[in-house]
């Protein structure tokens, strides 16, 4: 329900039925957290002799489902789900350094009558800030001022944040963020890390502020994917990833999706991006969905679930070369074929051609690959039909062979067109960062649970591709979003960020 954008019925009776079905998403979450705490509390009791695996497994698992429960909530502006026994927060430790701001009206006289104003008291808010390296406390003391003559209270606001009333500073949450999509950290083990400092920051609170940054960044991921798909020709890509059954706490396995604009290699002055979408499974409604206004080119695997959207015409498929030689590659490295060997060598050739051709205008490309590609793919193709006819047909050889003759038909557009790519490695390279974080979390706690993911990689993915530092820029933007207007969000994009 929540990975697609949420529109509240008008009907009365329709509105009741959707906020009954969210209310018990939200619990039925809620729920699973608590099974799962009880889980782990019942493991470490037990832990004589026991698998530390699990316990691993038992963190993770509840990481992933409170964020989960944190982004559905704060999606929705849901009041927070309440904890039973909730031990109170501890005061920040003294020897984090303090940064004292007063914050004052301005004039010294009263705005109503003129009389002076007398302080009468002061509010104080202190803010855990990480600033690389360090964490401090900003300290923000607000006067409480009142009139001699009209007795009319004076007081300046707190400033925004990016979490209600919340400790986080936007540089923390930054770190939390990057640390867990970036550098592939666990929360429960980011805490361990705070609690060596003397911070007072479980797993569940770092959760906490992951489920609602990610919704509160959410307007900036769409901005990015409407970037994406604003391109002639873009790339796409799956990757499974493993999500909590509701209701069951076993896994099943989800998808992330990947598409990306990327015009560096023939000069385009666009910037980079990738855009992440998730599913709860690989059919092929979900790319149409993505993908229903979306106009142009697209490298793409062989995966069925596109076919649809080459068929109206409205996409039109390049296929990818890399996909070909890696089949080759397993084959000769694990049969010592000649024939696959040779298929490599040729295959090396288209790619030499692409080398010379990098960074060149789309009509300069099209030029070297008309004179120098074209002559060896159209001789690969031939030669790879001749060599099928020479072996079994059931060999994984042969299987190799049929596989690239299909796809060189669908890659074939390359030739003529500057603004087209061999492969589609420009959305495999947006899937590594995936592939290393399912090494340290393995799998997501919802469908909520694996938006926010999408939305963390989206940013901190597009912030590489532009060589924007990921911390910098999501601390400064997190500063900045709560007060700004959701029109002007474009502005924020990481391309246009001055540090």
């Amino acid at each position: 329900m929540l990975d697609q954008t949420l529109t509240l019925p008008e009907d009365p009776e329709e509105l009741r039925s959707f906020t009954a079905r969210l209310l018990a998403e939200v619990k039925a979450q809620a729920i699973l957290i608590e099974k799962l705490r009880h889980q782990l509390a019942g493991h470490r009791a037990h832990r004589f002799g026991a698998s530390s695996e699990t316990a691993e497994q038992l963190q993770l698992a509840l990481e992933t489902s409170e964020i989960a429960a944190a982004a559905m909530t704060a999606r929705m502006k849901l009041p927070d789900i309440e904890e039973k026994d909730k031990p109170k927060r501890r005061p920040i430790p003294d020897h984090i350094p303090r940064m004292e701001v007063e914050l004052t009206p301005g004039a010294d006289v009263c705005a109503d009558c003129g009389g002076r104003l007398r302080r009468i008291g002061e509010d104080v808010t202190d803010e855990l800030e990480y600033v690389p390296g360090r964490f401090i406390v900003n300290r923000i003391v607000r006067p409480r001022l009142t009139c001699a003559c009209c007795e009319k209270f004076v007081q300046s606001p707190l400033p925004s944040r990016p979490i209600e009333r919340g400790r986080p500073g936007p540089g923390l949450l930054a770190h939390v963020l990057v640390s867990k999509y970036a550098d592939h950290l666990p929360l429960y083990r980011q805490s361990q890390i705070f609690d060596r400092e003397g911070l007072d920051l479980d797993r569940s609170t770092l959760a906490d502020w992951i489920g609602k940054t990610t919704a509160l960044l959410e307007p900036l991921a769409d901005a990015i994917g409407r970037h994406v798909l604003s391109a002639e020709a873009i790339f796409a890509d799956d990757t499974p990833i493993s999500m909590l059954a509701p209701g069951t706490g076993k896994t099943q396995t989800a998808r992330l999706w990947t598409y990306a604009r990327d015009e560096r290699p023939w000069g385009g002055t666009a910037p980079p991006a990738a855009w992440y979408r998730f599913s709860g499974d690989r059919k092929g409604q979900h790319p149409r969905d993505h993908l229903a206004r979306y106009r142009g080119w697209m490298h793409a695997d062989g995966y069925a679930g596109f076919e649809d959207l080459y068929r109206t015409g409205a996409i039109r498929e390049v296929a990818c070369m890399a996909h070909v030689r890696r089949k080759f590659v397993d084959i000769h490295r694990s049969q010592g074929s000649s024939i696959a060997e040779e298929a490599i060598g040729r295959i090396a050739q288209l790619y030499a051609v692409e080398k010379e051709a990098r960074g060149s205008p789309p009509d300069r490309r099209a030029e070297l690959r008309k004179a120098h590609a074209a002559p060896v793919f159209d001789d690969l193709e031939v030669w790879l039909a001749m060599q099928l006819t020479t072996i079994s047909g059931k060999s994984p050889l042969a299987a190799a062979i049929r596989y690239a003759l299909t796809r060189m038909e669908r890659l074939r557009p390359y030739l003529d067109n500057g603004i087209l790519e061999l492969d589609n490695n420009a959305a495999e390279r947006g899937m590594r960062a995936i592939a290393l974080g399912r090494k340290n979390y393995l799998f997501v706690g919802s469908e909520a649970g694996g938006k926010a993911a999408a939305i963390a990689y989206t940013l901190i993915e597009t912030a590489k591709l532009n060589a924007v530092d990921s911390h910098a820029w999501l601390a400064d933007t997190l500063a900045r979003i709560p007060d700004y207007k959701i029109t002007k969000v474009d502005d924020l994009l990481p391309w246009r960020w001055n540090s």
